[in-house]
């Protein structure tokens, strides 16, 4: 049977089984019906084939036609993505608004990238140059923040025999021609990539920056690297959303990759809402103006949620290409899991743990790979952090997406539902979250920071471990029982807790605290415990050594010390040594009067 005749024949809602399909390729795209609706053939059994089709199905009746299109699903990557909102198949929402109002029509096609909106290019070769892969040939201004950097596709090498002047163009004009040994090939403004095929790089390094953040409980006690991979998993209520947004506007990350894989709809809307609004605080510029936006809400088409993953990574890998740091948020990946489990239900294919297919964990591992931080073919450095959160049901880490993400990511920054309700934000479990990027980011803060962080850190940490140990004989027979030195570790504790890993997101002092400001706070904490056992050494009774002002002051610096003025911290270090000076002096003549 020719390519062209294969027929349906049957539909089970997003699969479609077709006949005549021999000819066929696994993962090519193909269009379904009259309506000619998007899909990807996922499975080929013989002459028989499986098609997961990217749009409703509705309608769609025995017998219709398979077209072929000879290509896998793949992206336009070139100029109008940043400050775009697309959905989980890089089709432009607004301007899906503009051709069918509220809802997406279906068989409007593969629509990305405008082609006729007119760019401003600065063309930098020459005839007679020789150009290698990944080589940058012009750029475009595609945003006041982002310079629009276009990369010669991977695999295509050559001497330019054509090429045309600096200009305005849109992106299907022939920028230039290029002579390979397979042919002359054309450099457009865009090219078109695989979304399921990681882009080459050259060199893979090791992992050596700190992605700051502004978040205290991030940057110091579990930090994300660039180029690493990090989990926030939380029930309902406990933040996730909340974390990523903070995360995408104070990040140092270039670019934002924001992907909503299947969020409620009223939680998707309130990130388009939003982010237009934001103003990037550190060039005042709209923060869209280096975001991409991937909308797919949990009544959309199932098969788009899955592939909005591979949507989103490959968008940044070709920023990345670029030599930009890139920040990928992904909301959440439970969602994408289900559509997996999902799918692979209408496949009749055997069930694993709870329903999720046995590849599960092989996926997932696919996705978090692909961030890195690489030398580019064009030898630029840059890098993808991938920061995904995860949903399970009930807030239960057992359930087998937190389990199997909690062995692909090195940071795990658990979300406590207590602290969450305790209103203590960013609601991350100090007791049960981790970074394995710790001790590989102890030169960085050696060298950009101080050289003794990371130990004041583990010592703050080990304060919380003992507090913890303590609560369990406190609710039990009273903290009045505990001799002075563990009463003062529990009073220490609360002022890590709430003068350091607590942070208002909506304080303009406290929504951003630098590195160097960071380190001098928890500094004057570890200090404060220092001179309380100090005082407590001296047979000084505990009500005296925890001086409620005192304790107050210091918990009170998050929002009392400027971020650029570092001397509040110098006289707040001298208050506390003045008081535990007096206090220990006073008892001294005490006992030399007795």
């Amino acid at each position: 049977m020719d390519k062209q005749q294969a027929k349906t024949l049957s539909v089970n809602g997003p699969v479609v089984t077709a006949a005549g399909m021999k000819d066929f390729e696994v993962r090519e795209m193909v269009m379904v019906g009259q309506k000619k609706l998007l899909g990807e053939v996922i499975s080929l059994q013989g002459d028989v084939g499986t098609i997961q089709v990217y749009e409703e199905t509705e309608g769609l009746k025995v017998g219709e036609r398979i077209t072929p299109t000879d290509k896998p699903l793949s992206l336009t990557l070139g100029p109008g993505m940043i400050g775009n909102i697309f959905d989980g198949i890089q089709r432009p929402l607004e301007k899906i608004n503009e051709i069918s109002g509220e809802y997406i029509a279906e068989g409007i096609g593969l629509i990305s990238l405008d082609t006729e909106k007119l760019w401003e290019v600065k063309v930098l070769i020459e005839e007679g140059d020789y150009l290698e892969e990944g080589q940058i040939y012009a750029t475009v201004q595609e945003t006041e923040l982002i310079e629009h950097r276009l990369p010669v596709p991977p695999g295509m090498s050559g001497e330019v025999h054509k090429v045309k002047p600096s200009g305005t163009y849109n992106i299907e004009e022939v920028i230039a021609e290029i002579s390979t040994g397979r042919g002359n090939k054309q450099l457009k403004l865009y090219q078109k990539w695989p979304v399921r095929l990681p882009r080459p790089v050259r060199e893979r390094k090791p992992i050596q920056e700190l992605l700051i953040t502004g978040q205290r409980v991030l940057d110091i006690f579990f930090p994300i690297a660039k180029g690493g991979t990090a989990a926030l998993p939380g029930g309902f209520g406990t933040g996730k959303t909340m974390t990523q947004h903070q995360l995408a506007k104070w990040s140092d990350a270039d670019i934002i990759v924001y992907i909503g894989c299947g969020e409620r709809g009223n939680e998707m809307t309130e990130v388009l809402e939003d982010f237009p609004k934001l103003i990037d605080p550190k060039s005042g510029k709209p923060l869209m103006d280096r975001t991409i936006l991937i909308a797919n809400t949990s009544n959309m088409p199932v098969a788009a949620r899955e592939a909005s993953i591979y949507t989103g990574i490959t968008m940044a890998e070709y920023y990345r290409d670029m030599g930009y740091h890139v920040a990928i948020m992904a909301d959440s990946t439970s969602r994408w899991a289900e559509a997996l489990r999902e799918i692979s239900g209408r496949l009749e294919e055997m069930p694993a743990e709870e329903g999720y297919p046995a590849y599960l964990p092989s996926r997932l591992a696919q996705f978090y790979e692909r961030a890195g931080y690489v030398t580019t073919l064009g030898g630029e450095e840059g890098s993808v952090t991938v920061i995904g959160a995860v949903s399970p049901p009930g807030g239960d880490f057992s359930e087998p997406v937190t389990e199997n993400t909690k062995r692909f990511v090195n940071a795990f920054l658990a979300l406590d539902r207590r602290l969450a309700y305790a209103r203590h934000y960013p609601a991350i479990g100090y007791l049960t979250s981790y970074s394995g990027y710790t001790k590989v980011l102890r030169d960085f803060y050696a060298e950009n920071v101080a050289q003794d962080l990371t130990e004041v850190r583990d010592r703050m940490l080990k304060v919380l471990h003992e507090e913890e140990k303590l609560n369990s004989i406190v609710q039990l027979v009273g903290e009045d029982v505990l001799p002075d030195d563990q009463r003062i570790t529990l009073e220490i504790a609360r002022v890590i807790k709430r003068g350091f890993l607590q942070q208002n997101a909506m304080h303009e002092v406290d929504t951003f605290v630098p590195l160097e400001k960071q380190y001098r706070m928890l500094k004057s904490i570890d200090h404060l415990n220092t001179r309380a056992k100090e005082a407590l050494s001296h047979s000084i009774a505990q009500r005296e050594v925890r001086s409620v002002q005192l304790f107050e002051e210091v918990i009170k610096m998050k929002y009392t010390v400027p971020n650029d003025d570092m001397t509040v911290l110098d006289e707040l270090d001298y208050a506390i040594d003045r008081y535990y000076d007096e206090l220990i002096k006073k008892y001294r003549n005490k006992k030399e009067v007795m």
